[in-house]
């Protein structure tokens, strides 16, 4: 652990700062997202086809709206003002949750504020790294220190949202969000830098053509996809396989997904630090590796001691495919750190998408067990795929 200390006696006040900022908008994100289908379903009072909608409008405008903002943000303008911005429309978006129980309104302002709202997390990331090959910072190490914010919200979040929105009601949850973002926002005034944009050279010429013409860049995102895909996939049947089919208590989901969020932290870090021995390819496809061995070991092992055990390898995937994955696009696209933040960013958002279709569709007309199956072929698809990227 001698190089996270040397890390972190490293820190001046910007690092800190954008370490602070990273958790309080996670934080503010791991209090609306766990609970927004209970708000959906007992406030505003739709079935459930109408809250599946919701989430597809949501993905699908976020995806439209970030892109359109990524690539302004890489031509002109200052990023810093833009992640302001995002962060006020943030707290419109809770304060509008908070008060407004009318679902057409939701799923039209509502969710064209949380796309805006949603754009700031790549755009800060993206601002980070820009300030951080500015000031020769270890790059690797300071995003991963920087994700794990974002993993430590999720571990302290989840229980504190559902405690708010069922203790005290949804509008203190979303208010307190509000607060969240707010303090954020305050942090981005008065502490986080503006930087100067760092321009591809002209024998790149990356300015010029879309990252989406890389046959590497595409080969990343489709992999990516698919191991949100399989993440989500495993998020949405979880609760409903361990209660339905395993017998096990509701709260087990909880502590199978924050025993997972726990371990991720001190994974990413270690892997932000031997990215550079072994490469980013190599370190991704070990990450991969873990998430067949996770999901294969669902198939064949129910206990919940064995559960627990398996999340260790969930937490390798997800620990190191949210840091290396993002860097990997941020290297594969120089000069467009918030294009390739983005991109990072809408592979995600297609992943819950058709994530959303799978697990429905297999769970319903197969069962529970079948969605495992499922998952288990896309993360080898994925795992064959990332082997092809190139490394850089």
């Amino acid at each position: 652990m001698f190089w996270l200390l040397t890390f972190i006696r490293r820190m001046n006040p910007v690092y800190a700062a954008f370490m602070m900022v990273a958790f309080m908008m996670g934080i503010a994100g791991a209090l609306q997202a766990p609970t927004l289908s209970l708000f959906l379903t007992r406030e505003v009072e739709v079935q459930p086809l109408w809250v599946g909608l919701f989430y597809t409008v949501n993905a699908v405008v976020g995806i439209i709206v970030s892109l359109f903002l990524a690539r302004r943000s890489d031509m002109s303008g200052d990023r810093r003002k833009l992640i302001m911005l995002c962060c006020l429309m943030a707290i419109a978006n809770c304060v509008l949750f908070a008060f407004n129980r009318h679902y057409l309104t939701l799923i039209t302002l509502g969710v064209m504020l949380a796309a805006l709202a949603n754009t700031a997390m790549p755009q800060l990331f993206a601002l980070a790294r820009e300030y951080a090959d500015r000031s020769a910072t270890e790059v690797v190490m300071f995003s991963s220190v920087m994700r794990a914010q974002l993993s430590l919200a999720w571990v302290i979040g989840p229980p504190l949202s559902f405690m708010l929105a069922l203790k005290y009601g949804f509008t203190t949850m979303f208010l307190s969000a509000a607060a969240m973002f707010i303090i954020s926002l305050l942090l981005i005034i008065f502490a986080l830098p503006s930087v100067s944009r760092n321009i591809a050279p002209a024998s790149v010429a990356i300015t010029e053509v879309s990252g989406w013409k890389d046959s590497h860049v595409r080969m990343l995102f489709i992999a990516s996809m698919l191991m949100w895909t399989c993440n989500t996939m495993y998020i949405i049947d979880m609760p409903l396989w361990i209660s339905q089919d395993l017998g096990l208590s509701d709260e087990w989901a909880g502590w199978l997904m924050g025993s997972a969020a726990a371990l991720e932290i001190p994974i990413m870090i270690a892997a932000g630090h031997y990215v550079k021995r072994f490469g980013k390819r190599k370190i991704m496809m070990l990450a991969v590796a873990a998430g067949v061995i996770f999901y294969m070991g669902l198939i064949l092992f129910h206990s919940i001691t064995a559960l627990l055990i398996l999340q260790l390898f969930n937490a390798v995937f997800i620990g190191i495919i949210a840091g290396i994955g993002m860097l990997w696009f941020q290297d594969l696209m120089p000069g467009k750190a918030g294009s390739a933040t983005t991109l990072f960013t809408n592979s995600i958002s297609t992943g819950v998408i058709l994530a959303g279709v799978l697990q429905g569709a297999l769970a319903q007309n197969f069962g529970h067990s079948a969605v495992y199956w499922g998952i288990a072929l896309l993360s080898i698809i994925a795992l064959y795929l990332i082997g092809r990227v190139k490394d850089i």
